[in-house]
C-alpha cells in the first residue's frame, strides 16, 4: 500500500512538472519561433493542466479507497451505533401499538404507519444509527480481541440480520399501500 502511494505521488509530481515546463516549437528551418512557441504553449498548457488535474484526482481517489477503511476494526463510535440501534429496536417492540399507530386529531381515523419500523432498522435516513450497519459488521473480523471460534456464528447472525432487514423493509413498504389494494 505504501509503495503504491509513493508511486502514484511520484507520477502526480512528474505530471505537474511536465504540464508547467516551458516548451519550444521548432520551425521548418530548425529555428525556434517565440511567437509560435507562445501560441503552442497556451494550448499545451490547458491540455497539460487538464491531464495533471486528472492524474492528481486519480491519485487522491485511489489513496482514499474504501478498501483501506474496510480493513480496520470498528471504531468506538460505530460500536455505539449498534448499541443505540439495538435500544431503538427494543423500544419499538415494547411500544409497538403507540409507535406504529397514527390517529388524526379530534378523534379521527387511526391508521398503521410502518415508517417507525423502517426508521428503527436504519432504512429511512442516513442519520439513523443502523444506517448501512452491515459495513460495521464486516469490520468485526479485524478486532484484536475477537474469539475466532465464534466468528463463523457472528457472520451467520449478520446474514440473518440482513435477510430479516430486507424482508422487513419490503413488508413495511408494501403495507403502506394495503388500503389501496384490499383484496391482495
Amino acid at each position: 500500500m505504501v509503495k503504491s502511494t509513493i508511486i502514484l505521488s511520484a507520477a502526480a509530481m512528474a505530471s505537474c512538472a511536465y504540464a508547467f515546463a516551458p516548451q519550444q516549437v521548432v520551425s521548418r528551418n530548425n529555428l525556434v519561433s517565440s511567437t509560435t512557441a507562445m501560441q503552442a504553449s497556451r494550448r499545451d498548457f490547458f491540455i497539460r493542466a487538464g491531464s495533471t488535474a486528472l492524474v492528481t484526482l486519480t491519485t487522491a481517489t485511489i489513496n482514499s479507497s474504501p478498501a483501506v477503511a474496510a480493513t480496520t476494526p470498528p471504531t468506538a463510535e460505530e460500536i455505539e451505533r449498534i448499541k443505540v440501534g439495538y435500544k431503538n429496536i427494543q423500544y419499538l417492540l415494547d411500544n409497538w401499538e403507540q409507535e406504529t399507530t397514527v390517529c388524526r386529531e379530534n378523534g379521527g381515523e387511526c391508521k398503521r404507519d410502518a415508517d417507525a419500523a423502517r426508521r428503527a432498522m436504519g432504512l429511512r435516513s442516513t442519520t439513523d444509527p443502523l444506517f448501512q450497519i452491515e459495513k460495521v459488521f464486516n469490520k468485526v473480523k479485524y478486532m484484536e480481541d475477537i474469539d475466532m471460534d465464534k466468528l463463523e456464528q457472528f457472520f451467520e447472525a449478520t446474514e440473518d440480520w440482513n435477510t430479516a432487514m430486507n424482508m422487513s423493509n419490503s413488508m413495511a413498504f408494501i403495507s403502506q399501500f394495503a388500503e389501496y389494494n384490499p383484496g391482495g
